[in-house]
């Protein structure tokens, strides 16, 4: 199934976000593809779109599917889509022209999206967490360091078997899933989120941030994180009766949350890929 056929299907919603456009890692050509496929009333990018951060520190990495990331976002903006943006913290500098209603897009430091179903979902980065959930010092350094390396070579792996005609698999995501340590600090992030929208009244929570994908009902708490364009190449669509669903970029659905009338479980998984 090509992107353009999986992602045919209108959407009432859809959040992408860690995109880090021109960073070396940034998996701009599948995002693109993705994009150009898409059908939406409104969507928001949820932080690190471009990697501003990435640009000022080292050789910025631009090419042709750079460019069709940012025509196809003109598409989508021509077309009828409400694009708000929601800058994170490799893009922070962005954050200056929140409150704005720019020609292309509206600015936010964060936002409410209310669902199909009534239900209210704070939208946000998710770097206001990093108090919380981060452990700081050399530990962190180091994590930085070999998480950079990890995501190298995880490049030259999907190099290796698109040569051969297979599919994305993420060497990075899998190293993650078998980290106790990195699994220690997503709960923590998770926990957090929740811990947040519930002093808030609001009924769940939309990030990015951890470059980890997930959409789970916990204690009658949505907890949906987009993912992102480097490693797990993801993103959150909500359809017109308010179902949410994890996308992969072919647009296959990993894991669902049906509306808030249908709801019968307490966690929704993503099933395998």
């Amino acid at each position: 199934m090509s992107p353009a056929t999986a992602t045919g299907r209108r959407r009432r919603a859809v959040f992408i976000s860690d995109v880090h456009l021109g960073a070396r890692h940034c998996h701009a050509a599948e995002l693109a593809d993705f994009l150009a496929g898409l059908r939406c009333d409104r969507l928001y990018l949820v932080g690190d779109i471009v990697d501003l951060w990435w640009l000022a520190q080292r050789r910025a990495t631009w090419g042709q599917a750079h460019n069709r990331v940012v025509e196809a976002l003109h598409a989508l903006r021509r077309t009828g889509t409400e694009i708000i943006y929601i800058p994170g913290n490799h893009d922070r500098p962005i954050r200056r022209c929140c409150g704005l209603a720019l020609p292309a897009m509206q600015v936010r430091r964060r936002c409410v999206h209310t669902t199909a179903d009534g239900r209210r979902l704070l939208v946000v980065h998710g770097d206001d967490y990093d108090a919380v959930t981060h452990f700081g010092g050399l530990q962190e350094r180091f994590g930085d360091w070999l998480y950079y390396r990890i995501l190298t070579g995880n490049q030259w792996l999907n190099r290796i078997r698109r040569r051969f005609g297979l599919r994305y698999w993420s060497l990075s995501e899998f190293l993650k899933s078998k980290s106790t340590a990195a699994e220690r600090y997503i709960e923590r992030f998770v926990q957090a989120g929740l811990d947040d929208v519930r002093r808030r009244g609001l009924d769940g929570i939309v990030c990015g941030h951890i470059h980890r994908a997930g959409l789970v009902q916990r204690d009658g708490l949505v907890y949906a994180n987009d993912g992102d364009w480097v490693e797990s190449l993801t993103a959150l669509a909500e359809d017109m009766d308010g179902t949410l669903r994890l996308l992969s970029h072919r647009g296959e659905t990993l894991a669902e949350l049906p509306p808030r009338l249908r709801l019968v479980h307490e966690e929704a998984y993503p099933r395998a890929a």
